[in-house]
């Protein structure tokens, strides 16, 4: 059997690669390796998404907990960075969300936290896999955990992300799109309580609707709302609401990368930003470094996953960071990508400027990207010197106005060739080119 973890915790279909049994005894395992030996009565607290794989899961994973002698807090549908922050607000030992993010229904997932609520590293994750199935003493009696309903956390939560904004979002119409997902019902209740005009789409869910067609990863509905509402703007959260995307009043798609430039402009006018620095994937436009590099604002980059974006940010002290596709980490208010705090924080700087979304986002200039996956090739050869000698040639072409990026998949026999230049014609004819080298020598 191969690794259980993935990027994001273990994930798979919900009764077939991710049964009842294996989330039972992935618990017991976390359990043993994450609670505090010193304490005579560890603490748990889980959440989940509304997937109707959820309830039978959390079932497992708190029998899974109790039955290794840990109290559980169960906290209902909450996002994963509510589960993040309740983890240390409330003491516990440790967290895990049920979610598979922007995955469809049948698909579910469980992340465990730490006791200060930040994700698990490689070495935690492989230890608690190690200890699988591992013989140990069951406790009896009054040793057996304890499992109480915690679902006014939720208020804990939002109370917050409150706190963390510099002033109130009055005057401001937003429609949000909660994906039919984990925000549902605390994202309206945020954005209502911090001042703004709210109106909803996805916020029905049912077990099997999460991320159908609605969400960040489908924005047509929220772009045709925000139109018809009139509205100022639109905020779309994935399933788990750690990431977010957003829609202008005319309804232009604004990406994570834009995003991320309007609050570090607006967090580095304020004395807020952490050595003036931002920490963003490879897989940012180049429009969003040029632009901040403008601004006097240093672009450190690091390889896919927000894990990485994290983990390099606790390792030299930047407090700001995050990807394309929306998951952003604001360190002083989060241990992970919060939507919300996100969405609350981009809302409160259009409110002081004065400006609208669309020209916030104006600052910078996204480069025409174009992605082509080639696949069934060996990721093994994407470093052959003919393929390099490819993009050394291409990188000549396209100067300081583009840029190209070679990167084998992590979970596929494919190689992604990504090509930026100053129009989409070039970008493509360039992607094109290198893709048939990928092909020529990769096979």
């Amino acid at each position: 059997m191969g690794r259980l973890f993935g990027t994001d915790g273990v994930r798979g279909v919900a009764g077939r690669d991710l049964t009842a049994e294996l989330a039972m005894d992935l618990s017991v395992a976390a359990a043993h390796v994450l609670r505090d030996a010193g304490r005579s009565r560890p603490l748990a607290v889980v959440g989940r998404d509304p997937r109707a794989s959820g309830e039978f899961l959390e079932a497992a994973v708190v029998a899974g907990l109790a039955s290794s002698g840990m109290d559980v807090l169960r906290l209902g549908v909450l996002p994963t960075p509510a589960v993040a922050y309740l983890t240390p607000a409330l003491g516990a030992d440790l967290g895990v969300m049920l979610s598979a993010s922007h995955n469809p229904a049948p698909d579910n997932g469980i992340k465990f936290l730490t006791r200060g609520g930040f994700k698990l590293p490689d070495a935690v994750e492989n230890e608690i896999e190690d200890r699988l199935g591992e013989p140990w003493e069951r406790p009896v009696g009054s040793a057996v955990g304890r499992v109480r309903e915690a679902y006014g956390e939720a208020n804990r939560y939002v109370a917050h992300l409150l706190t963390s904004l510099p002033h109130r979002l009055d005057g401001l119409r937003v429609v949000v799109d909660c994906a039919h997902g984990a925000a549902h019902m605390v994202a309206p209740e945020a954005l209502r309580r911090a001042g703004a005009q709210v109106d909803t789409i996805g916020t029905a869910p049912d077990g099997l609707n999460i991320n159908d067609g609605v969400g960040s990863t489908h924005l047509d509905p929220l772009k045709k709302a925000v139109v018809a509402k009139s509205a100022d703007l639109g905020i779309a959260y994935d399933g788990d609401a750690d990431r977010c995307l957003a829609v202008t009043g005319d309804g232009e798609e604004i990406d994570g990368d834009q995003i991320m430039a309007i609050l570090a402009l607006e967090m580095r006018a304020q004395g807020r930003l952490q050595r003036d620095t931002v920490v963003a994937t490879v897989m940012s436009n180049l429009g969003f470094k040029l632009a901040l590099r403008e601004a006097g604002v240093t672009v450190v980059e690091t390889a896919v996953g927000d894990r990485y974006v994290l983990e390099k940010m606790q390792e030299s002290g930047y407090n700001f960071g995050g990807e394309q596709s929306g998951h952003v980490i604001m360190l002083d208010h989060a241990t992970t990508g919060d939507g919300l705090l996100t969405s609350l924080h981009l809302l409160a700087a259009v409110v002081s400027s004065g400006r609208s979304l669309a020209e916030l986002a104006a600052v910078m200039t996204k480069l025409p990207q174009v992605l082509v996956n080639v696949r069934d090739v060996s990721k093994d050869k994407a470093a052959h010197p003919e393929l390099l000698a490819a993009v050394t040639l291409a990188e000549e072409e396209l100067g300081d106005t583009g840029r190209v990026l070679i990167r084998p998949s992590g979970t596929e026999p494919m190689i992604r060739v990504m090509v930026e230049a100053q129009s989409h014609d070039h970008a493509e004819s360039v992607a094109a080119r290198l893709a048939d080298t990928v092909r020529q020598v990769c096979d």
